[in-house]
């Protein structure tokens, strides 16, 4: 995992926010200047609750904490996915259905009937007439895509991380009311004190998010044993190869004795048979 600086965050375009009239008065403070009718955001405070964040989340999935990802915007959508799938956490990049944290218990019977949805042997297809099964592939396919980051989420997450949080502004307020703590990429037009813990940032650009996810997902990802399980792998690589080669070589050599053992019993019996 490479370390971020600002030079990084510069170069993915992290710094740029929102025009001057759409900005948010609560996110003054990470304001760092203004610079042709957009405000420019201050990327050592970035760096700053990046690490913070970034802290937390750690402590969260070392304790075997589960993170839920939120990415509905374009922009997102594929980063978020791919990044959640890296650490194996779970994501939402559809649209936010409401009541998925207040209502969990209803979401996971519509996982239920997914999970039913998806068995062909199920008997919820038998007898059904070809227009009835039409339906019910459709049922799968609507709910196979709004689930498929949730699949097998069985209990509410530790921890979610939004981008854009005026955009997820559900997703967040459910959180809250469960006193799940909220992590998020906030832009100059959004109120940055909506999540626990912000990230001040560039959230409409696809290099800023890809840049931010990945090193926040690759973090994760080390934290709860990616690394060593890496290297202990390339351990085993230096030592089982010789081993195995000897196996094999005298695998080999059991395997032709073998084979000219049965050659010579054959070529007898033909023999007496003659």
């Amino acid at each position: 995992m490479e370390n971020m600086n600002i030079e990084k965050l510069i170069t993915s375009g992290a710094h740029y926010g929102h025009p001057v009239n759409k900005w948010n008065p609560k996110f003054k403070p990470f304001i760092a200047n203004k610079k042709n009718g957009i405000y420019i955001i201050n990327l050592e405070l970035t760096l700053q609750y990046l690490d913070k964040a970034l802290k937390e989340l750690v402590k969260i999935s070392q304790k075997g904490g589960n993170v839920l990802f939120i990415g509905t915007k374009t922009q997102a959508k594929d980063i978020v996915q791919s990044c959640a799938d890296k650490c194996g956490m779970f994501y939402i990049v559809e649209r936010w259905l409401g009541g998925t944290l207040t209502n969990f218990s209803t979401i996971k019977k519509s996982i239920k009937r997914l999970v039913m949805l998806e068995k062909e042997s199920s008997p919820i297809y038998k007898d059904k007439t070809k227009k009835e099964r039409s339906m019910l592939v459709r049922e799968k396919l609507k709910l196979s895509d709004l689930h498929r980051g949730i699949k097998d989420m069985k209990h509410l997450p530790s921890a979610i991380f939004v981008i854009d949080a005026t955009h997820e502004k559900i997703a967040v307020s459910e959180a809250k009311c469960l006193g799940i703590p909220t992590f998020g990429l906030v832009d100059t037009n959004t109120d940055p004190f909506m999540v626990d813990y912000p990230i001040p940032a560039n959230d409409d650009s696809i290099k800023t998010i890809q840049l931010i996810m990945s090193h926040i997902t690759d973090t994760i990802h080390d934290s709860i044993g990616g690394s060593s399980s890496k290297t202990d792998e390339a351990k085993l690589e230096e030592v089982v190869p010789e081993t195995s080669s000897k196996a094999n070589e005298e695998n080999v050599e059991l395997v032709e004795e073998n084979t000219s053992s049965d050659n010579t019993d054959e070529a007898s019996d033909d023999t007496s048979k003659n």
